[in-house]
């Protein structure tokens, strides 16, 4: 979503662009299946890369200074794609997608003169940093401490490379100005806010979000093993619906009161919009959360953590309620839950901030503008 929305709003402002992307067994595309319309205005390609776990090489990486994560994006097909297109085509500038795409800089040095920028979703490093100091298993702690260490180093070294950096949060910005004396703009993520909500959506709970990401799958066994319990004593009737791709077996074989397995929905902003609280317990991860905002642009209270609403620059209180503890995380549902009208008024403040701070045809010209900046 992150990048289709930049994609898009490039297209539509007129720009010429191209995209070559990674097509992962994680996020598989059939080219058949994309509208035309979208193939001929991005002029997008997919090249197959296997990103899938191989215990031989992660096991052998720890004899490796390299970052395991990193190294798993480099291909051979990609490499040689995209040595074609560089020199079929001529751009100004070349913009890197995530950490992961960063291995192409100096093949981009060799065949173009354009400018490159790397758009950081995330502080990579740090969310594996936060999941090995939350490991309790000596063993596990120890091959997610060289995970993280390795993803730090090369994170670090390559931020150098770049002609310009483009951060999603200004807390992400923050770390990179400190490690690096190139260009840094904080560009949000954009979402439009539709004002149509329906009006009868259950008074429930609702999780949404890739469940082959650790950091959902933690957080999400944190509330069923410690606030759920509390919850369902004060209120025995309320419903708890978790939606996502990728569902572990032991959620989907779950048998718990009131907690109902959806799995991935075919349709994400008309799930949000049938329950009344969305809930994002976090407690690794960085950059910004987008289910986060998906949620607050559809006019919903969403209950998080700190970690979780990092990067949104959101008002405790106000549009959106925080909390860190399993007693403070029940009592501030129990409240939205009780209070109908107060979690309508808080959805409703939510989606104004998005409207105010969020807007995709500001957020395109912010980009253009920093393109404009380093060439």
């Amino acid at each position: 979503m992150a990048m289709n929305q930049l994609i898009e709003g490039l297209a539509n402002q007129g720009h010429r662009i191209k995209v070559l992307a990674v097509n992962s067994e994680k996020f598989f595309v059939k080219q058949e299946q994309v509208p035309k319309e979208y193939l001929k205005k991005t002029d997008i390609e997919w090249i197959d890369v296997d990103l899938s776990f191989k215990p031989l090489s992660a096991f052998l990486n720890l004899f490796s200074k390299k970052s395991y994560h990193v190294s798993r994006f480099v291909s051979s097909q990609f490499q040689n794609r995209l040595t074609e297109v560089l020199k079929q085509e001529s751009f100004d500038v070349i913009q890197l997608e995530t950490l992961f795409m960063t291995p192409y800089i100096s093949l981009i040095r060799k065949n173009c003169t354009a400018k490159i920028v790397l758009r950081t979703h995330n502080i990579e490093h740090l969310i594996w940093q936060r999941i090995y100091k939350q490991s309790r298993n000596p063993f596990k702690k120890f091959y997610l401490r060289h995970l993280f260490s390795t993803l730090r180093n090369y994170e670090l070294n390559v931020i150098y490379q770049p002609d310009g950096l483009i951060p999603i949060t200004e807390k992400d910005a923050v770390f990179f100005k400190r490690h690096t004396h190139k260009p840094v703009q904080t560009i949000p993520f954009g979402m439009s806010v539709s004002d149509k909500n329906p009006e009868n959506s259950e008074n429930a709970l609702y999780h949404i979000g890739a469940m082959n990401w650790i950091p959902n799958v933690e957080g999400i066994r944190w509330f069923l093993n410690k606030v759920w319990p509390i919850l369902t004593k004060q209120h025995p009737d309320l419903r708890l619906y978790l939606a996502g791709r990728e569902m572990p077996e032991w959620m989907i074989r779950l048998k718990q009161n009131n907690v109902k397995i959806v799995g991935e929905v075919e349709d994400a902003a008309a799930f949000v919009q049938s329950k009344s609280i969305g809930i994002a317990p976090l407690f690794s991860g960085s950059g910004i959360r987008i289910k986060i905002i998906e949620s607050m642009r559809l006019g919903k209270a969403v209950v998080s953590t700190t970690i979780g609403a990092e990067g949104i620059d959101v008002q405790n209180g106000k549009n959106i309620l925080l909390a860190d503890t399993p007693k403070d995380f029940a009592q501030a549902i129990s409240y939205l839950y009780t209070h109908t009208e107060e979690a309508a008024k808080m959805g409703k403040s939510a989606q104004e901030h998005i409207k105010e701070n969020h807007n995709p045809d500001e957020i395109i010209k912010q980009l253009t503008g920093f393109y404009r900046q380093i060439l």
